[in-house]
């Protein structure tokens, strides 16, 4: 088995950095999408970018608070394929400004990798489960069926156990 890159109380420490990270780029994709999509090259784009900025403002706030941030971490790898597709096509020829979607794609693609790194590091080791019990021979009677039969015969249902007498059939109220 291989050895994560970095050791997982780092991994800790880095998964806070990335959601205090998250909350400030989701602020600035909410307050201001318009220079977030010049400085992308996403002209257009605003409302888009704009709830990106909710989703990374989400993610931050669930890596800050939550004890296992293992699944905000997969949420943000998730987050990193959808930036990634979106500037994927600002990169199309009819785009004038393309180099910055693909400067913005390449600071994309580092981010990703440190998201993967980090929720890599957090998983847990894969240790054997263990084994089933085995409940095929068992019953569940503390003797055998011919030994506990007739043992409740003397069992009398105590007072505040039994149906009350306005509610009992006409046969049993006798």
């Amino acid at each position: 088995m291989s050895r994560p890159v970095i050791a997982p109380k780092h991994a800790r420490a880095l998964a806070q950095g990335l959601g205090w990270f998250s909350i400030g780029l989701g602020v600035a994709e909410v307050l201001m999408p318009h220079r977030v999509t010049r400085a992308t090259g996403l002209h257009g784009h605003e409302r888009l970018v704009a709830s990106y900025g909710v989703r990374e403002i989400a993610t931050g706030i669930g890596l800050l608070t939550s004890r296992d941030p293992t699944p905000w971490l997969w949420g943000r790898v998730g987050g990193d394929a959808l930036d990634i597709g979106t500037l994927a096509a600002g990169l199309r020829p009819a785009n004038r400004d393309r180099e910055r979607s693909g400067a913005a794609l390449l600071a994309v693609l580092g981010v990703a990798a440190l998201d993967l790194v980090c929720v890599l590091a957090l998983k847990p080791s894969r240790r054997p489960p263990l084994p089933l019990a085995d409940y095929r021979r068992r019953s569940g009677l503390p003797q055998p069926p011919g030994a506990m039969r007739g043992a409740a015969s003397d069992f009398v249902v105590p007072a505040d156990m039994r149906t009350p007498p306005a509610l009992r059939w006409p046969a049993e109220a006798r």
